[in-house]
Formats: structure tokens, C-alpha cells, sequence
């Protein structure tokens, strides 16, 4: 490729001023895939190697490009200033209990990791200790703490660490009162839960370690394994998967609390599972399967002895709570627990009770059912919102539960399960007053006539003269939901007098299991079409227009971004896609990829689910003349969810093909991952790049407003 070169003319100034962006030059390869007899030409395939010194080399010679411009925006460090300040404030999780000890997590306002603090059960909270501080786990906070999870009696807990943000993970074990590590550390970990058996071992799950990098090669064929306390990792007894005739990309294994059964759920994709139990209390019994196909997401969430209570989408959209007897635990014997209503259910359990948990236009609403299925109340929550937690040990009277929305911060509450009173425990103490902000929620028509509902948050006495800076976000994918939750981020933002829209895209899990099939395979243009609805709606009313608007997604959503973008280039001013799947012919050739094919589909299914494929994956729609927004990817270099090389090759196309003066820049953060577990240091300045290229190339030469 020839060297390119762009030109952001600079507005609301007296005079008109240019800055050069000069782009690495990115080679070319000739590269061909035959796909049902049709050719595809891949020059960039060279940076799927992210071991070669070649995409090492261009790594660093694109980000000096992207610092070289972000450096020159005047406001950057008034915008990385203010987010500091604003995120110093003290943050404190919900206590829980485990053994002797009271535990939470918490951190001080500026610390990289949450570190956990434990106090002697029924003594003072002001007594706490720190009992595991990931902080030291590595200098920068690159190294975080994942999961955690005690035996039965709280005395010995495994504990899952991430280095640089990668999936992999390893296991630790803690003796609890002493915390000291009593055995080798379980390494090659991946996509796992950590399910104790009494306080002899515990289940967890991995893939067999890929030849090639560990950040890229496939990885498709998961394992359950026991590990007994005190022996060997190469003595781990390998539980269910493996063999050659069954291939499952994601199995999930838990013990019930009583330590009855153990727990499969066996799955190929990211939607839809078999299910299979296990005895424990016998000897040598064999798996009993439940359900041998993946057409439901189906899971066991509680027992009485060898009653069951299983959540379930089978024949019902919304999911349902069904009962049966593990001696007979087929469909054909399931019966209603809780019903199907019109809202999706997401039930939790505790304190003898079940917590139905509904979604209504994405916000929650909280049903208390005894274990007969009689409605004991409906809870009464602090406000229009999202709430979770609602759950803990069937022994305990009081459970904690967070309530935020998209101008309240998360704030704790205790509830006392058998009276039902809600009283506030904990609210967060931050630079922010939610009187000053509104978010209200709407409904556009998308373009088959589907109504879509949208929140958008701003602050009051917001002038609809359609100049207004402006982030539209969205995801519409697998099953995932967007409910009401407060960023600190988003307070920087909408502090400029910016205006946040978030919309309920089909494909997400708003409205149910159809919904989210709407969204899917040879449907998901009406994702796409879903979004660029939002964005007419938001011009049309004089919320923004093209020059003041942004959109902006991560992972499928960064997929969102790089679609819209490129096929509608003259709908926004600004495009910022984060960690995406660009690359819509070959994202199931990398990692766990082929797991998302429930959502996408493959090139290799057939030539119509191939060309559907091609005709909106981004890296292949990118057009030589065309002028896109100013665009700012971002990836890391350990993403091994979605492997960087996606964004890679992205931003190759685009500078390659751009024309106007809009600047195309990638950030690649290193020793980071697809997100999880990001150091705040690394997200405080991430989120300055992000804004300050957003307002400057929507013309700002200073902040909108200096808070």
C-alpha cells in the first residue's frame, strides 16, 4: 500500500488549521479464500500472526501514529484529570458470608483492583482486614483477580487469576484462616466455573493448550476435570468431554449446595445447552441426561432432595421455573413452577425463598415465590432501575442487593427476606448530583416497524437544537442485555454536555429468547437496521446530528459499529468501534470463534449464509473513495476473545481506502485483554483518548464545558 495521508480540518476556530496524519505502511499479501467457488482476496492476513515480529513491528509504528495525534488535543489531560477525580471515591461491595468470616470487596478510589477484606462474622465491619489485595499481584495491575469460590465449610478457597487480560487463567488454593498457598498453582484454565465437592476438591473446565499462540490458535474441544485437594494437576480426574465422536466448545460443571448431584451442561455454541446430572451420593453412577440437544438454555438452579427446580426457554421465550424428579428428569414429566409471563425471567434463590427477577422494557421488577410457587410479595425496589444480587445461602434471613440506573450510582440495599424490608446499607459518596441529570425512555420504529426502546440520559434543560455531542451505544447480540447502570464514564461525558442513547437492539435478550433470534444469523441486518433507526431518531428530533454524532460499541458491538459505519459512512461524524469481530469470514478460525456461530452463522454453512456473511462483514465492505467518520479502533494485545487481528486488519482496510479529511487511528492497549480485569489506570486513560478524539473531531477546540 501506498502511504496515506489524511487531513482533519480543525472547526470553531478563527482560523482554519491542519494536522497531518501520516499512516504506517501496511503491506500486502495475495492471500485467496475459495469460498463455493468464489475467490476472496485477504492482503492483510499476515497480521493474524501475533507472534510474528512483522505485526509486532506494525503494532508500534500505528500506535506512535495514534499517540502522535492524541497528544496533540489540547483537553486530553483535562478530561484524563477530570476522570481521575471523579472515580477516587471509595467503592464497597455487599458482604458475604463464608465460614467464620464476613467478607467484601472494596476499593479505596483509584486502586487498579477491588481487593477483598474480611471481619469475624457478628463483630465490627470497622475490624475488617485485607485478606487478598490483587493490587500486589503485579505493579501495574495488569495480573486481576477473576473468580473465587470456597469450600463448603469457607476454610479453603481456589481462587482464578488473568495475566495481561487473557481468558486463560490459573487456579490458586488458600488455606483461608492462615492464607497461605497450600498446593501448585493449575495453570492452562479456561472458561470455567469453580464448583466445589464438599471440602475435598473441586470441578473446573479447560481446553487441551493449542499448538501455536495461545492468543489466537482454535480452541473448541473443552474438558471437565475433579481436582482433589493435595494432589497433582496431572492427577486431575478428567470428569466429562474429550472424546473424539463428541465435541462440545463449552462445558459448565456445579455441584448442588447439598453436595446430591453434579451439574453438566454441555454446549457447542454460546446459546443453548444439553443438561446431564450425576449422583454423588452413589458410587460410580453414570450421568443421567435431561436433555440431549441444544435447542434451550436450561440449568438447574435448585433441589430438595431429588426434586429439581430447572430454568428453562423450552417452549418458552421468556423462561419459565419447572419442577421434576431427578429419578425421571425428562421434559415430558417437567411441570410449571413458575410460569412463562411476558417479561423474561432471570430467577435467583435464598433464604428459603425464589427471587423472580423480571425484565419490563429492560428494567427490573422483583417477584418473592415460596417454595410451593405462592407469590409471597412483589419487592418493593428504591426506583427505576436495575437491580441484582438477589441471592444467597438458603440458611441466611437477610440478602444484599445494588440498585443503579444511568444517573444513580450503585448504591447496596438489605432486605429482610421474610418480612420484606428493604433498607438502604450503603450508598456510593461521588463528585456527581443525579438531580442535575434526566434519562428518560423512549420508542422509535426501526425500519420493518418494529418498535425499539431507547434510553436517553443528559443533563436537564438539554436545548434540542441538534448540536448537542452526542455517544449513541449499542450491542444486539447474544442474548445479552442493556438495563440501566450508572459509568463514571458516562458522567465525564454527559458533564460536557453530552447526551448518552442507549437502545434495546434485537438480538439482545430484552424482550426473550425471540428477540434475541431476531437478531441472529440471516436476521442480523435488523440489528444493524435497529441501530441507524436510533441514530435518524436522535437527528430527526434535534437531539444531534451527523456532525455531532458518535456511535460507539465493544465486541459484537464493535461488529455493530464497523457495519454501520461502512454502510451508512454519512450517518455519523465520529465512529468508535472497541475489541470487535470484523472479520465476519474468518472469526470462527480463532480461539473459542466457532462458538458464536448460534449468533452468526459460518462462511461454510452454505453459499447463501456465505454471502449474507461477505455482505456486511466491515473488512470486507470497506470502499476505496468513500469518506468514513473520523474513527478511533481500540483492541488489546492479549484479547484472546476476539483476537486483535480483527481490528487489524480493519484499520488497514480503512486507511488504505480512506478519503476526505477524516483521521482512521487504532489504539492497541498492551497487556490487555478483551476487557475484564482492565486496570483503572488503563481505563481512566483510555476513556480521555476516546472523548478527546470524539469532541475534537466533532470540532472542539476546548471542552464544551469545564466542569
Amino acid at each position: 500500500m501506498s502511504i496515506a495521508v489524511s487531513l482533519l480540518a480543525c472547526k470553531n476556530t478563527s482560523e482554519e488549521k491542519k494536522v497531518q496524519v501520516i499512516y504506517p505502511e501496511t503491506k500486502t499479501v495475495k492471500t485467496v479464500d475459495t469460498y463455493f467457488g468464489i475467490e476472496v482476496k485477504d492482503p492483510y492476513r499476515w497480521l493474524e500472526d501475533d507472534r510474528s515480529p512483522e505485526t509486532e513491528a506494525w503494532v508500534k509504528a500505528e500506535n506512535k501514529v495514534t499517540f502522535n495525534y492524541l497528544n496533540q488535543i489540547t483537553y486530553r489531560d483535562s478530561l484524563k484529570n477530570r476522570l481521575s477525580k471523579i472515580w477516587n471515591y471509595e467503592k464497597i461491595g455487599a458482604p458475604f458470608k463464608e465460614g467464620d468470616y464476613t467478607y467484601f470487596y472494596k476499593n479505596n478510589g483509584l486502586q487498579n483492583q477491588y481487593v477483598i477484606y474480611r471481619y469475624k462474622t457478628g463483630e465490627s465491619p470497622e475490624t475488617a482486614n485485607v485478606f487478598i489485595d490483587p493490587n500486589t499481584f503485579k505493579e501495574d495491575g495488569t495480573i486481576s483477580l477473576d473468580a473465587i469460590k470456597f469450600s463448603k465449610d469457607g476454610k479453603t478457597l481456589a481462587y482464578s487469576i488473568s495475566e495481561g487480560g487473557s481468558d486463560w487463567r490459573k487456579i490458586l488454593v488458600m488455606d483461608a484462616e492462615t492464607k497461605t498457598i497450600t498446593e501448585d498453582t493449575l495453570v492452562d484454565v479456561k472458561f470455567t466455573q469453580i464448583s466445589w465437592y464438599k471440602n475435598e476438591g473441586f470441578y473446573y473446565s479447560s481446553y487441551d493448550k493449542p499448538e501455536g499462540s495461545e492468543l489466537s490458535a482454535k480452541t473448541d474441544q473443552h474438558k471437565v476435570y475433579y481436582h482433589k485437594l493435595g494432589t497433582q494437576q496431572s492427577e486431575d480426574v478428567l470428569i466429562y468431554g474429550g472424546t473424539n465422536n463428541e465435541k462440545h466448545r463449552y462445558i459448565y460443571a456445579y455441584v448442588t449446595d447439598d453436595n446430591h448431584f453434579l451439574i453438566l451442561t454441555p454446549k457447542v455454541s454460546t446459546n443453548g445447552n444439553k443438561l446431564l446430572i450425576k449422583d454423588l451420593t452413589k458410587p460410580n453412577s453414570d450421568f443421567i441426561t435431561i436433555l440431549n440437544h441444544t435447542d434451550s438454555n436450561t440449568s438447574i438452579i435448585e433441589n430438595e432432595g431429588s426434586k429439581l427446580f430447572l430454568v428453562t426457554d423450552l417452549n418458552a421465550s421468556n423462561r419459565k421455573i419447572v419442577t421434576v424428579d431427578a429419578s425421571n428428569p425428562t421434559p415430558e414429566y417437567w411441570v410449571d413452577f413458575i410460569p412463562e409471563t411476558k417479561n423474561v425471567l432471570s430467577p435467583s434463590t435464598g433464604g428459603g425463598y425464589f427471587f423472580a427477577h423480571y425484565m419490563v422494557d429492560a428494567v427490573s421488577k422483583v417477584l418473592q415465590y415460596d417454595y410451593n410457587g405462592n407469590l409471597v410479595r412483589e419487592v418493593s425496589l428504591p426506583g427505576v432501575g436495575t437491580v441484582s444480587g438477589f441471592g444467597t445461602k438458603k440458611e441466611e434471613t437477610e440478602l444484599y442487593y445494588s440498585f443503579t440506573n444511568y444517573i444513580t450510582p450503585g448504591s447496596i440495599y438489605k432486605y429482610d427476606i421474610e418480612h420484606g424490608k428493604t433498607e438502604l446499607y450503603r450508598s456510593a459518596k461521588i463528585d456527581f448530583n443525579t438531580e442535575d441529570y434526566e434519562s428518560n425512555q423512549i420508542f422509535y420504529t426501526s425500519k420493518d416497524g418494529t418498535k425499539i426502546p431507547m434510553i436517553i440520559t443528559h443533563k436537564k434543560g438539554l436545548e434540542l437544537n441538534g448540536k448537542n455531542p452526542t455517544i449513541l451505544y449499542g450491542y444486539g447480540g447474544f442474548n445479552i442485555s442493556l438495563t440501566p447502570s450508572f459509568s463514571i464514564a458516562n458522567v465525564v461525558w454527559m458533564e460536557q454536555g453530552g447526551i448518552l442513547a442507549i437502545p434495546n437492539l434485537r438480538g439482545g435478550g430484552e424482550y426473550g429468547k425471540a428477540w434475541h433470534d431476531a437478531g441472529t444469523k440471516l436476521q442480523k441486518q435488523n440489528v444493524f437496521d435497529d441501530f441507524i433507526a436510533a441514530a435518524e431518531y436522535l437527528i430527526e428530533k434535534q437531539y444531534t446530528s451527523p456532525n455531532t454524532l458518535a456511535i460507539r460499541g465493544g465486541s459484537n458491538g464493535g461488529l455493530l459499529v464497523g457495519a454501520v459505519m461502512t454502510q451508512r459512512p454519512d450517518l455519523a461524524q465520529v465512529a468508535l468501534p472497541a475489541v470487535g469481530v470484523l472479520d465476519m469470514l474468518r472469526y470462527h478460525t480463532f480461539t473459542a470463534g466457532a462458538g458464536w456461530a448460534y449468533d452468526y452463522g459460518t462462511a461454510e454453512d452454505s453459499p447463501e449464509m456465505f454471502e449474507y456473511l461477505k455482505g456486511y462483514s466491515p473488512v470486507h465492505n470497506v470502499k476505496a473513495g468513500v469518506e468514513y467518520p473520523a474513527t478511533l479502533i481500540t483492541t488489546g494485545d492479549h484479547d484472546d476473545r476476539v483476537v486483535p487481528a480483527h481490528s487489524f486488519k480493519f484499520a488497514a482496510e480503512l486507511q488504505n481506502k480512506q478519503t476526505g479529511d477524516n483521521p482512521v487511528l487504532i489504539r492497541i492497549e498492551t497487556d490487555a485483554g478483551h476487557g475484564a480485569g482492565t486496570p483503572v489506570s488503563k481505563t481512566i486513560e483510555q476513556y480521555a483518548d476516546i472523548y478527546g478524539f470524539t469532541l475534537y473531531n466533532m470540532g472542539y477546540e476546548n471542552l464544551p464545558t469545564n466542569p
